[in-house]
């Protein structure tokens, strides 16, 4: 998700209260949100999606959560643990603590980062980072 890094760079980085909005017709709005709580190994984390509407209800098309990681000696990433899609119905976590225990899904947290790699294609390729604008930061 490098041009969503890029994005939250051009957007001063992460922030509890980040909140970032792009319009970019003819696509669905992209939203950039924190998450409120950290992700499975505590790390700050955020939200990633697209918003349709449906019946007056907004639906995530999709919705990913990714943890903010900086492994030593490497720059800034994301690292997925879930994905959503209301119109589709469908809810994953690939990785989640239950009680005290880290659960770890090997075969969708891969799932997950494919995905993300083609979301981040499809982002970039739709023009998102040169739509974001000062404007586009809500909080």
């Amino acid at each position: 998700m490098k041009t969503i890094l890029r994005i939250l760079e051009r957007a001063g980085g992460y922030r509890p209260t980040l909140s970032i909005k792009i319009e970019n017709p003819p696509f669905m709005a992209l939203v950039i949100e924190a998450v409120s709580e950290p992700g499975p190994l505590g790390s700050p984390a955020i939200s990633v999606a697209h918003y349709g509407e449906q019946n007056g209800d907004l639906m995530r098309d999709p919705e990913m959560c990714f943890e903010l990681s900086k492994p030593p000696l490497c720059s800034l990433e994301l690292v997925a643990y879930y994905w959503r899609n209301d119109y589709a119905g469908i809810e994953q976590y690939s990785r989640y603590i239950d009680g005290t225990n880290y659960v770890f899904v090997p075969g969708l947290y891969e799932e997950h980062r494919q995905f993300a790699r083609l979301w981040n294609r499809n982002i970039r390729a739709q023009g998102f980072l040169e739509a974001f604008t000062d404007k586009s930061i809500r909080g």
